[in-house]
């Protein structure tokens, strides 16, 4: 359990400057196909974002996630097809907050909102073999360890293989 409480809320274009604080970071941006950004292209991605909640159908669900005003990094929530009820989750966490829990409160609170508020059946994450602290994520909010997939993402310094994980709505309802 998380040493702070976590609050979601919807992400606004006035939430760059906190985003950046944490995008500009090579340490943050490792094991990602983006970064470490500059301020335009943090810029860029937080109006993305903020454009997703007005999308019909909605598919992206982008949160910011705050201990008090505090904002320690983000959340999101893709709806791969309403139709099949599939959806995905990633997160992000400022390093200062690492080793806190923010990250598995992130990740349990968009399990809730995928499978508890958008009904949801299946929900899948990924993460490179090497991001230990992430796969330690997925496994503490109860997401089950599917396999290996090589060379799905191509980083700055070479392909990227990923670990899948995902979690079924009955499993969710069982533990929830």
């Amino acid at each position: 359990m998380s040493q702070h409480s976590v609050a979601l809320s919807k992400i606004v274009l006035e939430d760059w400057p906190d985003v950046h604080s944490w995008a500009c970071l090579p340490a943050v941006s490792r094991y990602q196909t983006w970064g470490p950004n500059t301020q335009v292209q943090t810029q860029d991605f937080v109006d993305f974002a903020v454009k997703a909640w007005s999308a019909t159908p909605q598919r992206r669900f982008p949160y910011i996630a705050r201990v008090g005003r505090d904002a320690v990094g983000m959340g999101e929530l893709y709806v791969h097809s309403h139709e099949q009820r599939q959806g995905e989750i990633s997160y992000i966490v400022h390093p200062r907050v690492w080793g806190q829990g923010i990250g598995t409160e992130i990740g349990r609170q968009l399990l809730a909102h995928g499978f508890g508020e958008l009904g949801l059946h299946r929900i899948h994450a990924t993460c490179d073999p090497r991001n230990l602290g992430s796969s330690r994520v997925l496994s503490k909010i109860g997401m089950t360890h599917e396999g290996h997939l090589r060379d799905t993402e191509l980083l700055h310094d070479g392909w990227r293989d990923s670990l899948i994980f995902s979690s079924l709505e009955g499993e969710w309802r069982a533990t929830a």
